[in-house]
């Protein structure tokens, strides 16, 4: 088994396939890269939403954030378990969906996706350091950050990896003393039972944003396993990285859910959960909230580095024969990080709602993609994939543009909008269930049989729905 210690220090690959001679890893590799990489600040603001904008009583918040991340967690560890196979990042793999070009649909929106992740990490990475170092301004915070995670991206996987191994034992230990301090230190107030109420509408927000969590990180999850050798297993590669972020993500929305009801209970405003935590957490607030801000450059690092790879291969979509390498990922991602300081910037005022409305809209594009990308892997194709063929402009035996997939994103779009509830629009079928937000739902429960019956008929017609195996190429074979 290669050692990773064999390995480049300095990741050479970007979205190339991933030779069996560098593969390396283990199943707990995946564990801590979702569980340390979400105990950040971001991830309990997240929580927080749930008491203070959704208006929801903490008990509701809870089991609300305990059904979003274990139903979208499932999804989310499904594209993982993808990567060990395939050995290629995940917007790459998304060209035997969508074809090389239709594949430029899904791959740019997800760029926007990584932009403004890492903006809003940034934002609140820079809040946080100002709030503990009173001597740093907010905008010198969200540059520290920024650096921090450009220089991350530059080293690539293995560093990623092993500053999330850190983050999982200390941001933890974080974690757990936050919970502590709050409720038997602090204290609760007497109006904790009582703050709140339960709504339908709430509830079902909370739930889409907390699933819509776990499901964004779909489009580059596999990315951080594919160098796993194809020996960890589907089912391994899923359980871990199931149950990484699924615990990872949700004790922290819990405390950001605890900290809104605590904020609101003592007569607060719930729009600055961070100055709240650090009220609750009295002297421990330095340590704690500085451990929070550190995992931010971990995170941003993560959503800088996938956000790279895509971005190359829109690049390589029209010029095949590039092989992009560690330079190009450098200059690349320096760049990415230009934009997003310009959008952090910008939007840092009036954060929570600027972020809430991020998310709703978020969720309305990625659905139709992976309920699209795991009919086709898990139902039709069955994991195998011609992989030389994801690297050619015409697509290969996938073609420039598979629209039966094109369609069903389309229509997955067009079927949510009459289900669609945000601040800036909402449905009519939206505004009759008084603001459930159901929509997701529809989509997977329309696109997902849709798309299974018109691609196994158009697939089965152009002969490239079961592949024999002579048709695999050498990549192929190595990845999985």
């Amino acid at each position: 088994m290669t050692l990773a210690s064999d390995v480049p220090r300095i990741e050479d690959k970007t979205i190339q396939p991933i030779p069996s001679s560098e593969r390396h890893g283990k199943a707990r590799d995946l564990f801590t890269i979702w569980f340390g990489s979400n105990i950040i600040i971001l991830t309990v603001v997240t929580g927080a939403l749930a008491t203070t904008v959704f208006g929801l009583n903490f008990w509701v918040a809870t089991l609300a954030l305990v059904v979003g991340n274990v139903v979208g967690g499932v999804f989310m560890a499904l594209h993982s378990a993808q990567g060990p196979q395939l050995g290629v990042p995940q917007m790459v793999q998304t060209r035997g969906q969508f074809g090389s070009y239709g594949s430029l649909l899904v791959i740019v929106l997800v760029i926007v996706m990584y932009l403004g992740f890492f903006a809003a990490n940034l934002v609140l990475g820079g809040q946080s350091l100002a709030a503990i170092a009173p001597w740093l301004s907010v905008d010198g915070g969200i540059i520290l950050v920024g650096i921090a995670s450009v220089l991350a991206t530059i080293f690539g996987y293995r560093l990623i990896h092993a500053y999330t191994r850190i983050l999982t034992y200390v941001s933890g230990l974080a974690l757990v003393a936050s919970f502590i301090w709050i409720i038997f230190v602090h204290g609760i107030p007497a109006k904790f039972g009582s703050e709140g109420t339960f709504t339908w509408s709430g509830f079902m927000g909370v739930v889409a944003v907390a699933a819509l969590w776990q499901i964004a990180y779909a489009p580059y999850v596999s990315d951080y396993s594919r160098y796993m050798p194809k020996g960890t297993g589907s089912r391994t590669a899923f359980w871990a990285s199931y149950f990484g972020c699924v615990l990872g993500s949700l004790f922290p929305m819990l405390l950001g859910a605890l900290v809104g009801t605590v904020v609101l209970a003592m007569g607060g405003k719930g729009d600055d959960i961070i100055g709240g935590l650090s009220t609750l957490l009295g002297p421990a607030a330095v340590i704690i909230i500085a451990i929070f801000s550190f995992g931010v450059a971990g995170t941003n690092a993560m959503n800088l580095y996938c956000g790279t790879l895509s971005t190359l291969t829109v690049g390589q979509t029209f010029a095949p024969n590039w092989q992009p390498k560690a330079t190009a990922r450098a200059v690349t991602a320096t760049i990415m990080f230009v934009v997003a300081l310009l959008i952090a910037l910008i939007a840092r005022d009036n954060f929570l709602v600027n972020y809430s409305n991020f998310l709703g809209l978020l969720l309305y594009v990625l659905v139709p993609w992976t309920a699209i990308n795991l009919v086709d892997y898990y139902l039709l194709r069955h994991g195998l994939y011609k992989v030389s063929d994801f690297f050619r402009r015409d697509g290969g035996i996938y073609g420039r543009f598979n629209w039966p997939a094109v369609g069903c994103y389309v229509l997955g779009i067009l079927i949510q909008l009459p289900f669609v509830v945000t601040t800036m629009y909402t449905g009519p079928i939206g505004a009759a269930l008084n603001g459930a937000d159901l929509s997701w739902i529809v989509c997977l429960v329309v696109v997902s049989p849709a798309y299974f019956f018109i691609a196994r008929a158009s697939e089965r017609r152009n002969g490239t729905l079961e592949l024999a195996p002579d048709e695999l190429d050498e990549s192929a074979v190595l990845a999985g």
